[in-house]
């Protein structure tokens, strides 16, 4: 029996080895990772930047933007809530500066507004636990948005779709975007500036990032990559939607300079380290939409999407658009995935399997998840090796058995 199971090791052993020999360069396995998720849950195009432990950046791309025009590394996508993150990021600047308190309460920088209590701390707002009711979740304010999509919604127009909050302040949690209008509120009321001007002097500029924007407060290039839901919406005019998400979302950038920006968050170029320690106290709360606990402005993933590893960062759906910043914070890698398409898999599909194929990339997987990278089934082929060789020593001793008896 140990013989049996010693020889059975080594065969898997013997081939593990020279499949991971024989696997192609891993841009080569990262590139039909894009292809083949793209394909698989039918979306038109994927734009993708990895940034390693040694800081060196792969970018990749696959699919069409429009008609027969391919996506480009260069082409912007809305990024979502991961807007939350450079909002959450700036918040903590300024508290760095003491310009703002995280337990400053909005009585100190806003006016009262019906269904929000003036008690609510900063802190509160950036990690959602302020009870805050959600206005995306007003059906009015859909039937009305839909009325002019050219209209620039104020924030005081917004806030009037507020009702009841969901639970007293410090009690609960509920992701809402309501909090992160407030936020940007707060931020141009404390630097007497708008957010984008903000965000371009303490951000863009030091980290030598020239194309990041803010919607409705700066113009965005027409290098955008079209998008898509159930048809083509990118001519579709989008300010209504735009202002009522401000604070919540809005930035519109690269695969490349979103994950520049993950990388210099998370590995401390931005924040001092009472900062960043700040930001990821994580709040817990059963898992939803790829979240299991939520920071200020920071998300904490399911080990279960990130090869069990612990992965942080934010995702974000806009008009047509879906997008993953990862990071991982024991291998110093960044991951962002991009696609012009919402809602759809494929996002989700990309971002787990680069994950996977960079930790296997870099020894840091376990051994099952290898399989998954086998080419031409080499995986499978090792497995069923090792069976057969269980079986033809199973009956090798039978047959001695029976000899034995005769």
């Amino acid at each position: 029996m140990k013989t049996k199971l010693l020889l059975s090791i080594i065969v898997i052993h013997i081939l593990i080895i020279f499949s991971y020999g024989s696997n192609p360069p891993l841009e080569d396995r990262m590139q039909k990772i894009l292809d083949k998720g793209i394909s698989k849950y039918g979306a038109r195009g994927v734009s993708a930047a990895v940034i390693f432990p040694d800081g060196n950046v792969w970018t990749g791309v696959s699919g069409i933007s429009y008609d027969t025009v391919a996506i480009e590394p260069d082409m912007l996508f809305a990024i979502g809530s991961v807007t939350k993150n450079f909002v959450a990021t700036l918040t903590l600047k300024l508290a760095e500066e003491q310009i703002l308190s995280l337990d400053d309460r909005l009585s100190k920088w806003l006016p009262e507004y019906p269904h929000i209590d003036s008690n609510i701390t900063i802190r509160q707002l950036l990690n959602h636990t302020s009870g805050i009711y959600m206005f995306w979740d007003n059906q009015k304010i859909w039937e009305d948005l839909m009325k002019d999509r050219t209209k620039f919604w104020s924030p005081e127009e917004v806030l009037s779709y507020i009702k009841e909050p969901e639970f007293p302040a410090g009690e609960g949690w509920r992701y809402s975007n309501t909090n992160y209008l407030l936020l940007a509120m707060i931020i141009e009321k404390a630097t007497d500036s708008t957010l984008s001007a903000e965000f371009k002097k303490r951000f863009w500029e030091p980290l030598g990032i020239d194309n990041a924007y803010l919607s409705q407060q700066e113009d965005i290039p027409d290098n955008q990559a079209h998008i898509y839901e159930e048809s083509d919406l990118t001519f579709q005019p989008r300010a209504s939607h735009e202002s009522i998400t401000f604070g919540s979302s809005g930035i519109f950038t690269t695969a490349e300079s979103l994950a520049r920006w993950s990388h210099a968050l998370f590995e401390g170029e931005i924040l001092q380290q009472r900062s960043m320690d700040e930001m990821l106290q994580f709040v817990e709360f059963r898992e939803v939409s790829n979240m299991r606990a939520y920071g200020l402005g920071v998300s904490l993933y399911p080990r279960s999407f990130s090869s069990g590893k612990q992965a942080i960062g934010h995702s974000g759906g806009n008009i047509g658009t879906t997008t993953y910043m990862v990071y991982l914070p024991e291998h110093n890698v960044s991951i962002v995935v991009m696609i012009n398409a919402f809602p759809n898999k494929s996002a989700d599909y990309i971002t787990k399997k680069l994950i996977r194929a960079v930790l296997r990339d870099l020894n840091a997987i376990g051994f099952i998840p290898y399989f998954d990278f086998f080419p031409t089934g080499l995986g499978l082929i090792s497995i069923t090796v090792a069976v057969i060789i269980n079986i033809l020593l199973h009956i090798r001793k039978k047959k001695r058995r029976q000899h034995s008896v005769t």
